[in-house]
């Protein structure tokens, strides 16, 4: 029996990992960390393994890896699964007493090895059981999507998996299917945003890969399927990002930057760099954004798409306006309205429907409020607001929020407040949280002028539309 203490079962003395030890051989365990973290780069993973993490898994301390670990130990050791490598079932490495602890917040930004950690394992490790990703038997692609023709609240309520019969032969209707969920998704968050359909398109993404894993297909339904459970990952991705649940959409970036790689699809890879671009600015990481953006534009030169290269161009900016760096953004936004007025083309990706000139000058907007051009964001941002086609109802209130920011930025606190109070009227209609988040930084700023009579009511129309106090 385990031993208690007053805070409740102290957990077993770690069993060592022979295991692990014997797959390390004759490496210093510091050799042996630089080749998983070669491995961890093949699949495009990102992995801070070091000497001090190989001694805790060689030791027992690390039980069952988190999910990053796990997909490069597997990609090292294709044919051996976590138990053939010494470790434990995720199940009861999460387990702790007699009982499991509370579920906390995931932060924005962990480490790679943080969820590894016993005094993280139960708050950060299942993050893809959180996200429904990869989590259990197959379900009915239609079923699991059930978007068609519903409201946005019923689109956002939970559907109970349904068995399937065992995988044999997938084709291309299968194919189909995948390709047409991500349609469906991508139409439903220009319309309402993201938070009503994370778990529902978190649950197409794991029947995608399903088929991808576990059917039989031609050569061409292959290429179909990865480029669908990729696109799938980006689409669950932003709406994770949009939702405010950054640490899980970094994850599935990276999923789909694996999947890219190994189907040699540079259309795909460069959907992901600028969406893992857009995801690192809004993480305050800007030169990781930059790194993001210039790899998107190294995969897209050969595609054909300047409206591509146009929105990489327009990422980069991004960064480097995090850095302040007027000179380098402003050569970046230069390049980036060169390419655009090149016109659209066959060649641009179906993903970039919503790129025209509203988010282009909406994404110069942002670049000018991180740069704190308040005149110049602010016009920007009036244009967006213009320019956005209706059915974008998302981008016409976050280019309003960003109004209403920049009008403070400005010292216009009765400004601010009226596009406030234009983005409140648009809320209803919108569930982002990114946007929430956006909105209600610019209520907590405004409420030291509650004196003036458009502050006062923004304020009271945002805490009804928010039910804040």
């Amino acid at each position: 029996m385990a031993a208690t203490s007053p805070d409740g079962p102290r957990p077993a003395p770690a069993a060592p990992n022979p295991v692990m030890r014997a797959l390390r051989g004759d490496r210093s365990p510091g050799e042996f960390a630089t080749a998983v973290r070669r491995a961890a780069r093949e699949i495009g993973e990102h992995v801070s393994c070091d000497a001090r993490y190989v001694g805790r898994v060689e030791a027992g301390e690390i039980r069952c890896p988190n999910y990053a670990y796990e997909r490069v130990f597997r990609h090292m050791w294709p044919d051996r699964s976590l138990a053939d490598l010494g470790f434990a079932p995720r199940t009861a490495a999460r387990r702790r007493g007699s009982g499991a602890a509370p579920r906390l917040p995931v932060p924005e930004s962990p480490p790679a090895e943080a969820v590894d950690d016993p005094h993280h394992r139960d708050e950060e490790n299942d993050d893809v059981h959180r996200r429904t990703f990869l989590t259990g038997g197959s379900t009915a692609l239609a079923a699991a999507l059930g978007l068609d023709g519903e409201s946005l609240p019923d689109a956002a309520a939970a559907v109970p998996a349904r068995p399937v019969p065992a995988l044999r032969r997938v084709g291309a209707a299968e194919a189909e299917g995948v390709e047409r969920a991500v349609r469906d998704i991508r139409l439903l968050d220009d319309a309402h945003g993201a938070d009503a359909l994370f778990e529902r398109a978190g649950q197409s993404l794991r029947h995608a890969y399903v088929l991808l894993n576990e059917g039989v297909y031609s050569a061409a339904t292959e290429r179909r399927l990865q480029a669908g459970a990729g696109e799938l990952a980006i689409s669950v991705g932003w709406l994770a990002h949009d939702s405010n649940r950054l640490a899980d959409a970094r994850s599935f970036y990276a999923e789909a930057v694996a999947t890219a790689r190994m189907a040699g699809d540079a259309g795909l890879e460069a959907h992901v760099f600028c969406n893992s671009a857009f995801l690192a600015r809004d993480a305050g990481r800007p030169r990781e954004a930059l790194r993001a953006a210039q790899a998107g534009q190294a995969a897209a030169r050969g595609l054909g798409s300047e409206r591509l290269l146009a929105l990489l161009a327009l990422r980069e900016a991004g960064g480097w306006a995090q850095l302040n760096d007027r000179a380098a953004c402003e050569r970046a936004l230069s390049r980036a309205a060169g390419l655009f007025d090149r016109g659209p083309s066959e060649a641009d990706p179906e993903w970039m429907s919503f790129f025209g000139e509203a988010e282009l000058v909406g994404l110069e907007a942002q670049c000018w409020s991180a740069l704190g051009e308040w005149e110049l964001a602010a016009d920007r941002a009036g244009r967006a607001i213009a320019l956005q086609d209706p059915h974008f109802v998302r981008n016409r209130v976050l280019y309003t929020a960003e109004l209403a920011h920049d009008r403070l930025g400005l010292g216009d606190p009765a400004g601010a407040a009226e596009q406030g109070s234009a983005a409140v009227v648009l809320l209803g209609e919108v569930r982002s949280a990114r946007i929430r988040g956006m909105l209600a930084g610019t209520a907590g700023r405004l409420g030291a002028h509650r004196a003036v009579p458009e502050v006062a009511d923004f304020l009271d129309a945002y805490a009804d539309a928010t039910g804040a106090a």
